[in-house]
């Protein structure tokens, strides 16, 4: 049977006439670009304003830089009066300058051409004879020319322009996103290092939220979907963070128990003998003029201090902390100086201060107590007045943070606030 009757019988489809025409192939996308570029009239752009909105779009588009190349080697034909109205900004390098000069073979080359019409960058003008060829007159205008139409890339320069500022915009959001990632992630690995060297265990199920936050960030690399799972990963900071604060603070207050034994009558009573040990029958004349005295340093009358307060040496409220002065402080420090009372503080008053002022920074209770403890409290006091003292750009995370590193480092003896002192006072100084 004929294949002529299988297809009549509906078996075979007929095969479609095939004939070689020997014109260029001419592809489905091509077709769009040919009608975008048959709108061309001219303007007022340059060939350098055109082809620097393509590049600067390329990347956002998926181009390659062999795509680039290949425009970019193709503007070095078109002269500024051929993008003008009346005009058309063709060029007609020979095939063999092509092949040349992007080091391409002659079917690559073809292949080349044909990617370029089919992105919407160039229409191919064919000659009757499949040749590319131009001429010029002598004020340098195209009279004749067949070869690669550049219109198409002039009439996108708008779509260009907008998609290379939303390439960079995405650029930049995707860029503060993975910074918020790492600063969300040294946050965590801040708070596991202190869990652990305050031999505090870790809940678990923070411990596998922030492993799963982390994980989430894998592979993603446009904004929308990185910024929800950044976010989730600054969540499991903030509740790992908190509940390190809450497990220093039960763990701070059941040592201060464990330390100090409670005192149900802390300022004594008035009705209460006071009660020595020694042999001596009491004068009640002149212990009693004892105990005013020594209740005259912070007790009840009628009862006198402990042994120990005796003998201890009157604290210098005025005095110097590391050879500084309240008030050298409060210079090197200014955002104390709202919540003193008076222009000349006690160290109390500064302690007292700082105490408002770790609010500012946003230090928590907590570390604020642990750092009591490991420092002092006017040295602590110190510490946070110069981490006050420092502009904004100079944390990486926070201030709080920043305290928080130093709370750490006084506590394996790595801090040199003295150090830190001498350099504000040679700046204070300096710019004087």
């Amino acid at each position: 049977m004929r294949l002529n009757d299988q297809a009549e019988r509906g078996r075979v489809p007929p095969p479609l006439p095939s004939r070689s025409t020997g014109l260029r192939r001419l592809t489905p996308p091509m077709l769009p670009t040919a009608r975008l570029a048959d709108g061309f009239a001219g303007g007022d752009i340059t060939p350098g304003q055109a082809l620097a909105a393509f590049k600067a779009a390329a990347p956002y588009l998926g181009i390659g830089p062999r795509v680039a190349q290949a425009v970019d080697w193709l503007f070095r034909f078109t002269q500024p009066q051929d993008w003008q109205p009346g005009a058309r900004p063709m060029v007609w390098p020979s095939a063999a300058m092509q092949t040349a000069e992007l080091g391409i073979t002659e079917t690559q080359a073809k292949r080349l051409n044909r990617h370029l019409a089919e992105l919407g960058l160039i229409v191919m003008r064919d000659s009757p004879n499949g040749k590319r060829y131009g001429r010029r007159d002598k004020t340098g205008h195209i009279i004749e020319a067949y070869g690669f139409d550049l219109s198409p890339i002039a009439l996108r320069i708008e779509e260009f322009r907008a998609i290379a500022e939303a390439g960079r915009e995405e650029r930049a959001a995707v860029a503060g996103l993975r910074r918020r990632a790492s600063i969300a992630r040294a946050s965590l690995r801040q708070t596991w290092e202190t869990y652990r060297e305050q031999q505090i265990e870790a809940p678990a199920d923070l411990r596998s939220a922030g492993q799963a936050a982390s994980r989430g960030l894998k592979g993603l690399d446009a904004s929308r979907r990185l910024r929800p799972a950044v976010e989730a990963l600054e969540d499991a900071a903030a509740n790992a963070r908190r509940s390190l604060e809450t497990a220093l603070a039960v763990a701070s207050q059941a040592s201060q128990t464990a330390a100090d034994p409670v005192n149900m009558c802390p300022r004594g009573h008035a009705d209460v003998p006071h009660i020595t040990a020694t042999n001596h029958l009491l004068n009640p004349k002149k212990d009693t003029v004892i105990a005013q005295r020594e209740c005259s340093r912070g007790g009840q009358p009628g009862r006198t201090a402990p042994a120990e307060a005796v003998t201890r040496p009157e604290r210098r409220d005025r005095g110097t902390v590391m050879k500084l002065s309240t008030d050298e402080l409060v210079r090197l420090a200014p955002r104390l100086r709202p919540y003193l009372g008076g222009p000349s503080p006690t160290w109390p008053e500064v302690v007292d201060a700082a105490d408002w002022l770790r609010h500012d920074l946003g230090v928590s209770k907590p570390l604020w107590g642990e750092a009591c403890m490991t420092m002092g409290r006017e040295q602590a006091a110190i510490a946070l007045a110069l981490v006050s003292a420092k502009p904004a750009e100079h944390f990486r995370s926070s201030p709080g943070g920043y305290f928080h590193a130093m709370v750490e480092r006084a506590r394996t003896g790595a801090l040199h606030l003295e150090r830190t002192i001498w350099g504000m006072r040679g700046a204070k100084t300096a710019k004087n």
